[in-house]
């Protein structure tokens, strides 16, 4: 990264707050502007302009073509549906001002709104299809990357708004390599829909385009918008534009669309409110609804429209060569608004938009650009116990200081409560009963940040201690070693083994008795609690634990489940199917953040609910048990009976199963299951009611029992198919952790159900069971 970046923290050009790209928008205009007046409308404060592809005599000729064909149709006898339609001819150098130039892509074309892709008349919807296939296809030639298509006019119509999502699909495989945006209202508020004339109502009654003055339906743009992706086959070029209503609606229809996959956000005049000095603003909840999409990866750009210059200022463009000799009325007002004399004066809402640019709050300590880069991104869960894990990926997890501030205040309570509870230590002897010494391994050490925590919360608690550390990586062992000598002044014992295969402490003094563990600690946990397969090391050292005092930190932890909406991810997981079959069975690692939790919080129905719970250390192992009997290698054999999975049958208590039930009062789509944990590292025993020391990334409970850390982002189970629900349902979710006796699996499930009557449910819908066994988590 280079010194200079608006990135580097360290830079003075870093960026602490998002950046608003401002763009103008008239709906009414016909014509692309030329250079001089793309310049004024620059100079007045704005980023990028819409341009229209085709002009206004493309308009009359398509008009007179549609007028030729009705006075032709009047002539016939009788309708025959055989008979040909109007066909729009190729576009002339009149019908469009584009061409390919190097600044074409710069440009964000706007195609025309007048057609009528919903229309009930068929020649008309026929004419629009081809009237916007030609345009696409043009702006694909000239060089565009986006294009901006009006959405439907209406929802109400199933049929007409299949009709648009498959014109839709058909000029998107026409501009192959433009993306394409669609331009949809949050919801349906009356008198802020389009205004511009179609050719439904030009040649009808109307264009379909409806005021009800009944009920509004909040989802019902939405519910379009995701009729249209759906057709589209959720394409990563297909995006939305997303008109700001005058009256921002409640935070569930804010939060669906904050997961959608947004590229503008538009606002109008009419949005604005005059303040008491005259100037145009925003309320409070347009500011909070703005502000919270502005913290997305992927910046929405603004679009505000019908606020000027108007075509009456750009046509009176002053002449460059009067700044020469301005006024001095002229030349003081310039001074005052510090810009050049011939330049227009700032647009006055993007001043206003600049301001609250400003007012942006600045980005957290969970918004650096480094976290800020994972946010939906796909990552493969790791196989600690399979693979060896890289330095680099060592110093991520380190750089999280609160989640090893959390493991050194388990640490430290455990022996300041072990002292005052007079527990007995594992270097006792007859010969020195009273040895104050405890014995301290931590297992999977790594790098060693655990083992350098414990050492600091034994020299604060005043704890004289006897460390071990047990590594199975062999390069990871290497550093340990020199980080032993240079800065633990070799107080550590370091072993290189899979712990599950560790023999135990030999005491010092006593080197051929092997003796027992006071406190274990692990750092084994998994975005989801167990997916690291921390209960199975567990259960390969914990013999090793004295009993019954020895401490297990983490003590327990539990995962917890909630569906979500996340479409961008759908359609990135859509995009790897190819290369890899299993994606939509893999449980993904991801930090998500443009989603939609589904669920709402009901009584006895949490919108986060808790899956299963494992506790440490176990009393009593069959895996021991069977290997008193056969052996300790056989039960790492498979092959034998007595389980479900054809083994030995000696992880079976490892196996977990859930039916959770969550309630969603309105409508919508789920793409798969989010997946967190929560751990309780040191439970206080001493009975006085102390709190826990907990450490958790459940969206509700992060802040409270361990904020900002970033070590684990949450897991993610995706659905081979979106699952859409009525309003009012009830979503069954059923998930299994499955295990033999050398890999762990999860397998899920999701029902749709709904109420029909005071005691009577129905399924309306549900996925296939998935199953990531083919990716399985290798023990």
């Amino acid at each position: 990264m280079s010194s200079n970046s608006t990135l580097n923290p360290e830079s003075d050009s870093f960026e602490n707050r998002p950046a608003f790209y401002i763009g103008q928008h008239d709906p009414n205009r016909r014509e692309p502007l030329s250079d001089d007046q793309y310049t004024q409308v620059l100079n007045s404060g704005f980023r990028f302009v819409t341009a229209p592809i085709t002009t206004e005599h493309f308009f009359n000729r398509v008009v007179a073509l549609y007028k030729a064909y009705l006075e032709e149709r009047a002539q016939w006898s009788q309708p025959n549906p055989s008979l040909p339609g109007p066909v729009v001819p190729t576009l002339t150098d009149e019908d469009t001002l584009l061409s390919p130039s190097n600044y074409i892509g710069s440009l964000v074309l706007y195609a025309s709104p007048w057609i009528d892709l919903c229309s009930a008349d068929p020649h008309i919807s026929s004419i629009s299809r081809q009237v916007l296939n030609l345009e696409a296809a043009y702006a694909n030639f000239c060089g565009a990357r986006t294009i901006i298509i009006p959405g439907p006019r209406e929802d109400s119509s199933g049929r007409d708004v299949a009709q648009y999502a498959r014109a839709i699909r058909e000029a998107m495989n026409v501009a192959g390599r433009a993306n394409v945006i669609i331009h949809m209202p949050m919801y349906r508020e009356p008198g802020l829909g389009e205004k511009v004339e179609t050719l439904s109502s030009i040649f009808g009654p109307g264009d379909g385009s409806k005021e009800d003055a009944g009920e509004i339906d909040l989802f019902s743009a939405w519910d379009s918008w995701h009729t249209i992706r759906s057709v589209c086959n959720y394409s990563m070029r297909l995006f939305v534009a997303l008109r700001i209503p005058k009256r921002v609606p409640e935070k569930t229809l804010q939060e669906r669309w904050f997961a959608e996959p947004l590229h503008y956000l538009t606002i109008s005049r009419e949005v604005f409110q005059l303040n008491r000095a005259g100037h145009p603003s925003l309320s409070r909840n347009h500011q909070d609804l703005i502000g919270r999409y502005m913290r997305l990866r992927s910046l929405p750009w603004l679009l505000l429209s019908d606020v000027g210059p108007s075509p009456e200022e750009l046509a009176a463009i002053p002449d460059p060569t009067a700044s020469e000799f301005p006024s001095l009325d002229e030349a003081s007002r310039a001074l005052k608004e510090n810009r050049m004399p011939h330049m227009p004066p700032i647009n006055e809402y993007v001043e206003y938009m600049r301001y609250l640019e400003r007012q942006q709050p600045a980005f957290s300590a969970m918004e650096t650009p480094t976290l800020t880069s994972f946010q939906d991104w796909l990552q493969p869960p790791l196989q600690p116990l399979a693979d060896n894990l890289e330095s680099a990926t060592y110093e991520v997890f380190e750089g999280d200081p609160v989640k090893y501030d959390q493991y050194e205040k388990a640490i430290a309570e455990a022996m300041t409560e072990w002292r005052q509870l007079k527990k007995p230590t594992s270097t006792a002897t007859a010969e020195n009963p009273d040895s104050p010494e405890l014995v301290v391994t931590v297992a999977g050490a790594g790098r060693g940040p655990l083992v350098a925590r414990a050492l600091r919360a034994a020299k604060t608690t005043s704890t004289p201690i006897q460390i071990w550390a047990v590594e199975k990586n062999q390069d990871a062992y290497v550093y340990l070693l020199r980080r032993n000598k240079v800065e633990w002044d070799n107080k550590v014992t370091l072993v290189k083994t899979d712990m599950r295969g560790w023999e135990g402490p030999r005491l010092k003094g006593r080197e051929d008795t092997i003796g027992k563990v006071d406190i274990l600690i692990t750092e084994l946990l998994g975005s989801f609690g167990d997916n690291e397969l921390s209960p199975e090391c567990l259960d390969g050292i914990q013999n090793h634990l004295a009993r019954p005092h020895g401490i297990s930190i983490p003590h327990s932890y539990t995962a917890h489940l909630s569906p979500i909406s996340t479409p961008r991810l759908f359609a990135d997981i859509s995009s790897r199917v190819i290369g890899d079959p299993s994606a939509f069975e893999t449980p993904w690692v991801v930090r998500l953040f443009a989603l939609d939790y589904v669920a709402q919080r009901a009584p006895d129905h949490p919108r986060f609910q808790q899956a299963w719970e494992f506790v440490h250390p176990v009393e009593v192992l069959r895996a021991d048990e069977f290997a008193a009997v056969h052996g300790k290698a056989a039960r790492y054999v498979t092959g034998g009976v007595g389980s479900m999975s054809g083994t030995s049958g000696t992880n079976e208590h490892n196996k977990r199963h859930c039916h959770l039930t969550f309630v969603c009062p309105t409508r919508g789509v789920i793409h798969g299951l989010a997946g967190f944990f929560e751990s309780v590292l040191y439970a206080s025993q001493t009975g006085q009611g102390k709190e826990p020391v907990e450490i958790s990334i459940l969206p509700d409970q992060i802040d409270r029992k361990s904020k900002d850390m970033i070590s684990w982002f949450p897991i993610f189970f995706p659905l081979k198919k979106p699952l859409y629900f009525p309003q009012d349902t009830e979503l069954e979710v059923s998930m299994w952790r499955q295990t033999d006796d050398n890999k762990v699996w999860y397998e899920w499930l999701v029902e749709v159900y709904a109420w029909v009557g005071p005691k009577t449910r129905i399924k309306v819908g549900a996925t296939d069971l998935h199953s990531s066994r083919k990716v399985a988590c290798l023990m």
